[in-house]
């Protein structure tokens, strides 16, 4: 079968199974451009289906055939964050017609039980209904609500998760990065967990968000980041700088390819800046108060050091950081933390950074 691979209303590529035309490079999905690989493409903006939820909503949804490929295709592989989108050849859809204007699904995937999955069943019975939980990929419980006509993630959080994520967003603000704005949600959604949401940071895909995956694949380290950066987009260099420093200083282990990126103009293709700085559920004390706080023989502090050695003029971005920071920032988050150890632990690994 053959498929128009769009950007909003107009064709940036054609796909059967055994090929692949690039017609629009400047306005096709980075990812495409380079590799081709559009099964692999779909892939990656699929719902993770080892999160428990995400097997409820396509029960609910009844999809025939569950595997990621099949999943996106099912809303044509729009999300909230871009305006890429797949449909057979021939068709006479728009952009229009799948861009996604509820939020039915969004009780099930981020709260799961039955009371939510019978309500979305029945839901699936009366009428044919385009989710955006299809292709909300990460591994978090999450969904997305569509709040006064904008659209916000929700994400299941401990409370040691939730303090983490608002916490380094508080800093990373009070730092002067560019920042992805949290809040912490009111109501319990089951026992010592609430959630925390964001804004979509694309205004509903007003800019288009590129994973740093469709440029870098799984490659992660730092240096190979920068000289990938200094190819297709050195102005961002000093931003991605700020975000590894921040990971490094609040110990987030899990700074990947695929939460952090770039974004586009929609008109031009051109790339605008790096992403504002999202995803630190997994950071600090997420997971436990750490035990050395000394830093000595810290990894990510290594890994940082051995990029200001690879390029020394990088520490010029690096901010200076004071016990203020952290204490205002504590406060500002609101929760109740051994403030003393998070105060120590960070200045530690900051002092151990070779700036």
């Amino acid at each position: 079968m053959l498929y128009d691979i769009l950007h909003q209303d107009e064709v940036v590529a054609k796909w059967s199974h055994n090929s692949f035309t690039l017609i629009n490079e400047r306005l096709a999905p980075m990812y495409l451009v380079n590799t081709g690989n559009v099964e692999g493409w779909l892939e990656t903006r699929a719902i993770d289906r080892h999160r428990a939820n995400s097997r409820l909503l396509k029960k609910a949804l009844r999809l025939s055939e569950k595997d990621d490929v099949s999943s996106v295709m099912k809303v044509n592989a729009v999300t909230v964050t871009d305006n890429y989108w797949i449909r057979p050849k021939g068709s006479d859809l728009t952009y229009a017609d799948v861009r996604f204007d509820n939020d039915y699904f969004s009780k099930l995937v981020l709260q799961g039980g039955y009371d939510s999955f019978n309500k979305a069943s029945l839901l699936t019975e009366q009428k044919k209904i385009r989710t955006p939980e299809l292709t909300n990929t990460g591994s978090f419980e999450k969904c997305w609500k569509l709040v006064k006509g904008e659209w916000w993630m929700y994400k299941l959080a401990s409370q040691r998760e939730a303090f983490s994520e608002i916490f380094i967003f508080m800093l990373g603000k009070r730092l002067g990065f560019s920042m992805a704005e949290y809040q912490l949600g009111k109501e319990y959604i089951k026992p010592k967990h609430k959630y925390v949401k964001t804004k979509d940071f694309t205004n509903h895909a007003a800019v288009d968000f590129e994973p740093a995956f469709s440029f870098m694949g799984e490659d992660e380290d730092y240096c190979n980041v920068v000289k990938q950066l200094r190819r297709i987009a050195p102005a961002v260099i000093p931003d991605y700088v700020r975000m590894i420093f921040l990971d490094t200083i609040v110990a987030n282990p899990d700074r990947h390819t695929f939460n952090f990126g770039l974004l586009r103009d929609v008109k031009t293709g051109e790339i605008l800046s790096l992403a504002p700085n999202f995803d630190n559920n997994m950071a600090l004390i997420a997971r436990g108060y750490p035990q050395n706080i000394s830093r000595k023989n810290d990894v990510l502090v290594r890994y940082f050091n051995e990029l200001l050695a690879f390029d020394p003029s990088l520490s010029q971005y690096i901010p200076k950081l004071m016990i203020e920071d952290i204490e205002i920032s504590i406060k500002k988050a609101g929760m109740r933390v051994k403030s003393d150890i998070i105060i120590r632990f960070i200045m530690n690994g900051y002092k151990q950074i070779k700036k």
